[in-house]
């Protein structure tokens, strides 16, 4: 869909941007692993869910063991790479729970030691100033083309 933009959010978008595969991803998150309980989780289709799960598997965001049992099961787990998408899933939740869902969580995501609900995922400093999109400046990368580069060269941009 996006193989030729140089864009970190066009290419990830090209694995999770799909909307079936971040509920895939959330619910590897809430430890189903079994392509039976996805199923039966998500109320997706067999079709639609072998496709994900293995767009998943594939791009090594899920990792695919085999189950000891009858018919060859298996189980999807999250790999580091799938793990880190955990402030994704998270900063998603907590926007749907305040402009969607009006602070009525369907879940709440907690802290296991101390029981308390998890902060709000924000952008930070390196030392925990919480910035704003007028505090950010966007400028080219290691990896921008020339195009990238002359892009946010132009007069007016703020940077």
């Amino acid at each position: 869909m996006f193989p030729d933009q140089i864009c970190s959010v066009a290419r990830s978008l090209e694995i999770v941007g799909e909307w079936w595969t971040l509920l895939v991803v959330r619910e590897a998150f809430f430890g189903t692993e079994r392509f039976s309980d996805f199923e039966a989780n998500l109320g997706i289709s067999k079709n639609v869910l072998t496709e994900r799960l293995n767009k998943l598997v594939d791009s090594g965001v899920l990792g695919r063991r085999p189950l000891l049992g009858r018919g060859n099961p298996v189980s999807y787990r999250l790999t580091a790479k799938g793990r880190d998408l955990l402030p994704v899933i998270v900063a998603l939740m907590q926007w749907g729970d305040r402009w969607i869902n009006h602070g009525q969580e369907p879940v709440r995501v907690l802290d296991r030691e101390t029981g308390k609900e998890v902060a709000q995922i924000a952008v930070t400093t390196p030392k925990g100033k919480f910035l704003s999109a007028r505090d950010l400046a966007v400028v080219p990368g290691p990896g921008a083309n020339g195009a990238i580069r002359e892009r946010f060269r132009r007069p007016g941009r703020s940077q």
